[in-house]
Order: structure tokens, then C-alpha cells, then sequence
């Protein structure tokens, strides 16, 4: 499961970075008019991901993990493909739609798979495995396209497409080999609706799926301007592929790490620090754009994001937890739907900011990202404390 789970992210990684200068046909020098489409088409993807996971998660709890996964892991790499064969806004716009469709199928069939094998008492860790192996296989596929981005002129991108496409293809084999032999997950029919998302959008649950939101408004916008921009600035791009693989390499050792704390000492605890990482990163943003690179902002602003890394393992275990078997799927499909939404919201908003304010715009971006996610998880904290649920998992 891990494995097919590195190689969907792989694919989705390698793509996302060359996009917008395969949308433009121009990988540097891209001008505001063309930005502002190639966010619109980007958009698409995260849009339809949060307008259809909660049904993809639906389906996952009703007739099985297996067959939805299988599903947005296939209709993915066919899209991959056609994506290869044109530039034309419109269409890549609807293709994009349908990607995230397909992602949001598999992360939340995912996710409920992870769910439903790890005990309480090691869920931390799971989910923390699961993260590791997430966020590896985006930060190796972003390195290896940004590389592509470097090496091979504007016209051969859609190359690119279809090595995403080889990428899902592995995947997929990767999960049905695994899958051979094992007993297949029983049909919870008669499930209402209804009753499923009445449950999944319980406040409790809320509290700790949106600040996944936040942060995602920050990083939808760098991921798809990231190749763009690097390359405008002079940045040689082996070099950032390389720095962004090998800090992929530090993702597998922290999130289970993480996890494992969250399983000793309570996912709340691991949630806060995580709060401090993030609210401490969005300041060093800051100060990078007021004062321009300094080694030691950058290094506070790593330091800070590895803190900051201690929120994902922790939450998702703490969404297992207040998952029921019956709609574990749904409740699940819940953290798709805020980190995509929190892409669309990211993609318009960020250039809409910086195109109307400039700097100021940014500071008030990075300024809007740490108050929303230190009001939410402060949110969480107090009901938690009445609610006295604030002991470990253990």
C-alpha cells in the first residue's frame, strides 16, 4: 500500500511542477496575463478534488477501498496521457478537473485503508508512515520534474505527462499485487448518506482537518509557480530538484517519528508544536521578503518547517480516532477536501494579493496563514479541555 501510495504521488509530483510553463509554452518570462490562466487551469485540479472526495469517500465505505483506488489510480494515468497531447487551456482545464476527481479517490480510499489496520495504540506511527511515504513521493517527483524542467526544452514537456503516467501505471500494479490473495472488503450497504456526513463534518472533526486548509492556501501556490520562478530567478534547477529530494529524505525519518510521539503523548500536544512550527515558518517568509535571502533566516525557516511537519502525523491519527469503521472513508475524505479547497483558495488569493499590494501582499498572506491556523487550533485546544479527552492514546 505504501509503496503504490509513493508512486500515484511520484506522478502527481513530477507534473504539477512543469505545468504552468507547459500551459503557457513558455518556461520563463511569464507574463501576468498568462499567470493568471495557467492558476485558473491549475485550479481546476484541487477544485475538483474537494467538490467530489466526500463521494469518492462515500463509495469507498460502501462497496470497498480496493475497487475506488484501483479506479482513481487508472482513470489518472489514461488522463495523464491525454494531458500529453495538448496545450489547449480549455481542455487541460477539464482533464485537470478529472485529475483531481481521481485524486481525491485515492487518497481518501487511502487513508481509510491505513485506518482501518492500525490499532489505536500505533496509529500515530501508521499515519506518520502513511505521511512519510505522502510527502516523499510529491518532494521526489517535484525534484524530478523541476530537473526535466531544466534539461528539456518547452516543446518536449508533454514528455513529462507520460512519464506520470508510467509512474501511475507502477502504482497500480504495485497495489493489485498486494492486494493478491487478501480477503476483499465486505459491502457496508445501507448506509444514509446523510447520516455519514452528518458525522464527518462534526466540529471535532473540523477542528482538526481545517488547518490543513491554511496551510495548503501556502503550499497550492508554490507548488504550481515553484519551476517558473525559480527558473526566472537564476536558480539552477538540478540544484533545487536536488535540495527538494533530499529533504524529502528527512520527511521519512520525521513522520514516523512523529507518530510515534503522538501515540505516547497525545495527538494534541504533537498538534500544538506542529502550530509553533508553522506560525514561526510564516515569520521567516516574511522577513525573506523584506530583506531578501539570508542564511540565517533560511535556516530558522527550516528549522521551523520541521516543527511544523509534527501536525500532519498527529492529525490524521487524531481523524482516525474520531472515525467510525462504517464511514471511516468519508470521515477520511474530510482532509482531501480542505487541502484542496485550500489550493483553489491559495491559487486566487495569493495573486490576487501580490497583484493588487505587491510585498504587502505577501506579508498579509503569510500574516493571514499564521492567524487562521493559530485561532483554529486554539479553538481546538479549549474544547478539548472541557471536554477532558486531552490524555494520550495510550
Amino acid at each position: 500500500m505504501l509503496v503504490a501510495t509513493f508512486f500515484v504521488r511520484l506522478a502527481f509530483g513530477v507534473t504539477v511542477v512543469v505545468f504552468a510553463a507547459y500551459l503557457t509554452g513558455a518556461s520563463v518570462g511569464i507574463s501576468s496575463n498568462e499567470l493568471g490562466v495557467a492558476g485558473i487551469v491549475s485550479a481546476m485540479a484541487p477544485f475538483g478534488e474537494f467538490s467530489t472526495v466526500l463521494f469518492s469517500g462515500y463509495l469507498a465505505d460502501r462497496y470497498g477501498r480496493w475497487p475506488i483506488l484501483f479506479g482513481g489510480i487508472g482513470a489518472a494515468a489514461l488522463l495523464f496521457v491525454g494531458a500529453a497531447f495538448t496545450r489547449s487551456p480549455l481542455a487541460l482545464g477539464g482533464i485537470n478537473f478529472l485529475f483531481g476527481v481521481g485524486s481525491g479517490a485515492i487518497l481518501a480510499a487511502s487513508l481509510a485503508v491505513i485506518g482501518d489496520r492500525a490499532a489505536a495504540d500505533h496509529r500515530g506511527y501508521e499515519m506518520g508512515r502513511f505521511d512519510a511515504v505522502n510527502l516523499f513521493g510529491w518532494t521526489t517527483g517535484i525534484g524530478v520534474g523541476l530537473a526535466l524542467l531544466g534539461v528539456l526544452p518547452n516543446r518536449s514537456l508533454g514528455d513529462v505527462f507520460g512519464i506520470g503516467a508510467g509512474a501511475l501505471g507502477v502504482g497500480l500494479a504495485v497495489a493489485a499485487l498486494l492486494l493478491r490473495g487478501r480477503a476483499r472488503d465486505a459491502p457496508r450497504r445501507g448506509v444514509p448518506i446523510g447520516a455519514v456526513l452528518t458525522q464527518a463534518f462534526r466540529r471535532p472533526v473540523l477542528l482538526v482537518t481545517l488547518p490543513w486548509l491554511v496551510i495548503y492556501v501556502l503550499i497550492g501556490t508554490a507548488l504550481v509557480f515553484l519551476g517558473p520562478a525559480a527558473t526566472g530567478t537564476g536558480i539552477p534547477t538540478g540544484w533545487l530538484a536536488l535540495g527538494i529530494a533530499a529533504g524529502g529524505l528527512g520527511l521519512v525519518a520525521t513522520q514516523p517519528y512523529y507518530g510515534t510521539l503522538a501515540d505516547r503523548y497525545g495527538r494534541s500536544r504533537l498538534m500544538t508544536a506542529g502550530t509553533v512550527g508553522v506560525v514561526a515558518a510564516m515569520g521567516g517568509a516574511s522577513l525573506l521578503v523584506a530583506v531578501g535571502p539570508r542564511l540565517p533566516i533560511l535556516a530558522a525557516i527550516g528549522i521551523s518547517a520541521v516543527v511544523a511537519l509534527a501536525y500532519g502525523p498527529a492529525a490524521l491519527a487524531a481523524l482516525a480516532d474520531l472515525s467510525r469503521q462504517i464511514s471511516r472513508a468519508t470521515t477520511m475524505a474530510i482532509y482531501s477536501l480542505t487541502i484542496s479547497l485550500g489550493m483553489v483558495v491559495g491559487l486566487f488569493g495569493s495573486t490576487a494579493l501580490y497583484a493588487g499590494l505587491g510585498d504587502l501582499g505577501l506579508y498579509v498572506f503569510f500574516g493571514s496563514i499564521a492567524a487562521a491556523f493559530v485561532l483554529l487550533n486554539v479553538v481546538r485546544i479549549r474544547d478539548e479541555a472541557r471536554a477532558a479527552v486531552t490524555t494520550p492514546a495510550r
